[in-house]
């Protein structure tokens, strides 16, 4: 018929099994990549092909094949969806039976669907940092944006366009230079591609491990290790390769490196300066500078250090106390008169009573001299002419 209506039209025409649309889908992911631009090549190996219209019509018509998450196009290296599996698996302790219940962490690459799954004792901001940390090692590389749920430990304060994102989770993506940027309230479509890995973890990971029973943590994450392999090596039902290859191809080159040192979980906390500028945290005491009494600082706590902020500027820093009731205070931090009080030691006094006479000497060796600080009442006390006056502190 062709031929009849349209003598001399010899060239052969074009279906949707012309182009390896599998293909396209797939460099649409790698950044900066168009479907205007895939045409351009389409061309130029088809110069009879289809025009951009029907080659993007096509393209259309073809991803309503797929899966409606897979729909999304998230380019290389870009992403990294991160939640926890609503199913949990028991624990039993082997000594007292007692059973307690693992948390299952999710995290999946937007563009390769590659999957990383661990088991935690539990969901508090520790174990969230913690496994976001060996999520990014296991990936070999970051992400540039981390896309989580609304969680409360994540997230301080859900906002549909500016949530309040907790300090310590903000502070570790700053550490491996990525930004947060949770899925709207109530918006799992924003969220496909981790809801879809949730799914696929409940159904291919914890299902075969339903009759396994566990005695340790460590027992259950070697156990999701070796399965998780398997997962991610397994070919895909509706796309050519498997989550491995396609993290190979696009995913793996276009993350950022690691840093070069791992990151150093921090906890935040707001406390107000005492009138003795000292701050109290978990029952021991650090100095911060004296014009701060009665004023609000940030202070950041690791294991090994404290660090108190005021106004985003770090003005103390101290060696972390664990015996209850210690005083962490530097001297720079007093007020002049206080710290030219506390310089007048027992063997200074003695010293200076030299130079009124021996006698004297001798009587102040045989007076108990007390050291205690400025505010208690010594045993023995300085010269009237020579006791500082009263102290005003800058407010």
């Amino acid at each position: 018929m062709d031929a009849l209506l349209f003598p001399g039209n010899d060239a052969p025409r074009h279906n949707k099994t012309d182009i390896d649309f599998d293909w396209v889908y797939r460099e649409l992911r790698r950044k900066g990549v168009t479907l205007q631009l895939l045409w351009l090549e389409y061309k130029e190996q088809n110069p009879d092909g289809y025009q951009y219209s029907r080659f993007c019509e096509l393209y259309r018509q073809w991803t309503k094949t797929l899966n409606a998450s897979l729909r999304q196009v998230h380019q290389a290296g870009e992403k990294m969806f991160v939640d926890y599996a609503g199913q949990t698996v028991p624990i039993v302790d082997p000594r007292t039976g007692e059973i307690s219940m693992a948390s299952i962490f999710v995290a999946v690459l937007g563009a390769s669907n590659y999957t990383y799954a661990e088991a935690t004792i539990n969901q508090d901001m520790f174990s969230w940092i913690s496994s976001h940390c060996r999520a990014f090692e296991f990936f070999g590389g970051v992400t540039q944006i981390i896309v989580p749920d609304n969680t409360k430990t994540g997230v301080t304060h859900p906002c549909r366009y500016e949530p309040d994102i907790n300090p310590t989770y903000q502070e570790m993506a700053a550490h491996f230079g990525a930004v947060v940027i949770p899925a709207r309230p109530r918006k799992p479509k924003d969220k496909p591609k981790v809801e879809k890995a949730v799914q696929t973890v409940e159904n291919w990971i914890l299902a075969p491990l339903r009759n396994r029973i566990f005695f340790s943590l460590g027992e259950l994450n070697q156990a999701i290790k070796e399965i998780l392999v398997e997962l991610n090596q397994r070919p895909f039902q509706k796309l050519e390769g498997s989550r491995k290859e396609l993290y190979e191809t696009l995913d793996k080159p276009a993350l950022k490196p690691l840093p070069s040192q791992r990151y150093e979980f921090a906890q935040w906390k707001k406390a107000k300066v005492n009138i003795d500028y000292h701050v109290e945290i978990d029952h021991n005491y650090y100095s911060v500078p004296y014009q701060l009494i009665h004023k609000s600082v940030d202070i950041r706590l690791t294991a090994s250090m404290v660090e108190i902020l005021f106004k985003g500027r770090r003005v103390s820093v101290h060696l972390r106390g664990y015996r209850r009731g210690e005083y962490m205070t530097n001297l720079q931090h007093r007020p002049s008169q206080h710290q030219k009080y506390l310089e007048w030691t027992p063997s200074r006094l003695v010293s200076w009573s030299e130079t009124i006479g021996p006698g004297t000497a001798q009587m102040g060796d045989s007076v108990p001299v007390t050291t205690e600080p400025l505010g208690c009442s010594p045993s023995w006390r300085l010269p009237e002419e020579m006791v500082p006056t009263t102290v005003s502190l800058a407010r």
